[in-house]
This record gives structure tokens, C-alpha cells and sequence, in this order.
């Protein structure tokens, strides 16, 4: 069997989907931390006992969303991997079938099937393995998802994203503690929900006006937990 080699240079698809690991990462973090302080917060008014939980949460949240996107990118990779091995195998098999999926790949979009028997024997010719796999399942055989870098990002975006609620309440004291802590989870979850749109091809305002309701929610609903107790 034709051994796989992977480009070690990230493809389109693998740079989006490290990006989307990332805004996730930071919403999580974002979220699970100002959680965590508004509940913890309306039940005690010591500080030192607050920041260790938020402090604690933000580490859990980190490696949670590391492992959950090591996961299911590994999943992915190993999908993708085993489509390449069985196309690896077949093509070894049956070539001419191969070839005729090239070439019905083609007259789909329009080639004549003079024009596109013409491709697949060219194509068949030079590199048949990742032809036939981009023919059959639009994926690039020589770079396959990396698990990797969508758990790093995905950590340390949620660092990040969960820092910033944190740092709003320990640096700021007094009457105005809680409304910056407010106000700082507000412009967080609004930069993680326009970097979505942007990567989703989406409208911005409304993804913005999402997060912000979102965070708003978890706020009060943590806040009434923490008065519950």
C-alpha cells in the first residue's frame, strides 16, 4: 500500500477549523468563568474564596475544551485517514473505476466526458491517490485535520477569554467591581461572536447581539444559583 504523507503545512480547511476551535475556546471560557464569579459571588463576599474558584474553573475549562477538541479532531482525522487507506487499496484493486470516478467528477460541473476522460488519464498519470480521494470525498489526501493545534488553540483561547471577567474583578474594587465585570464579559463575548461571524460568513451585528444576550442570561441565571444558596 502507497504510504500517506502529510503536509506539514496547514490546508485551508485545517487553518478555519484551528480559527473555529479558538472563538469556541475563548466563548467557553468566557462564559464558564463570569459564571462561576456571579454565582460563587452572591453566595460569599470573600474574595480569596472567589478568586480560587474562578481561578479553578478557568484551568477545568481550559483542558476541558482542549480534550473535548483533541477528541473529536482526532476523530475526524482518523475518518479521514481510513477514506485515503480504502481508496489506497482500491485503486491497487480497480484502477478503471477510479478513473471513471474522475471522470463522472468532471462532467458534473459541466466538462464534456472528451475533456474529462482527457483530466482523469492526466491526473490518473501524475498523482491518482489524492485525485481520486478529492474526486470522491473533496478532501486533500497530503493534509489531513491536526488534532493538535485545534486543542491548543482551543486551551488557550478559553485562558484568555476567561481571563479577561477575571481580571475586571480583581482589579477593579469597590461599587464598580461587578458592573466593569459586567461590562468586560459584554465586550468579550461581543469579540468572540464578530471573530464567528467572520469565519462563518455570517452577519456580524447579529452575532454579536446573540453573544451578548447569551452572557447577560448566564449571568443573571448564575447569580440567582449563588442567592439560592
Amino acid at each position: 500500500m502507497k504510504a500517506i504523507q502529510v503536509n506539514k503545512d496547514a490546508s485551508l480547511a485545517t487553518r478555519a477549523n484551528t480559527l473555529r476551535a479558538g472563538v469556541l475556546g475563548a466563548n467557553d471560557g468566557i462564559l464558564t468563568v463570569v459564571g462561576v464569579l456571579f454565582s460563587v459571588g452572591a453566595a460569599t463576599n470573600n474574595a480569596f474564596a472567589l478568586f480560587i474558584a474562578a481561578v479553578a474553573d478557568l484551568i477545568a475549562v481550559a483542558f476541558s475544551m482542549a480534550g473535548g477538541e483533541y477528541a473529536s479532531v482526532s476523530a475526524q482525522r482518523d475518518t479521514e485517514a481510513a477514506a485515503v487507506d480504502r481508496e489506497s487499496i482500491a485503486l491497487e484493486q480497480d484502477p478503471n473505476t477510479a478513473r471513471q470516478v474522475i471522470i463522472t467528477s468532471y462532467t458534473s460541473r459541466g466538462v464534456t466526458a472528451t475533456t474529462a476522460a482527457a483530466i482523469a488519464d492526466e491526473l490518473m498519470a501524475s498523482d491518482p491517490l489524492p485525485t481520486i480521494v478529492t474526486a470522491k470525498y473533496h478532501l486533500d489526501a497530503t493534509r489531513l485535520m491536526n488534532p493538535w493545534a485545534a486543542a491548543f488553540a482551543s486551551m488557550i483561547s478559553a485562558t484568555l477569554g476567561g481571563i479577561l471577567p477575571l481580571l475586571a474583578l480583581t482589579t477593579v474594587r469597590g461599587q464598580w467591581q461587578w458592573p466593569a465585570t459586567i461590562a468586560a464579559t459584554v465586550v468579550a463575548v461581543a469579540i468572540t461572536g464578530y471573530l464567528s461571524a467572520q469565519l462563518g460568513h455570517g452577519f456580524a451585528r447579529r452575532a454579536i447581539i446573540r453573544n451578548i444576550i447569551i452572557g447577560l442570561i448566564t449571568i443573571t441565571l448564575h447569580y440567582l444559583v449563588g442567592l439560592a444558596f
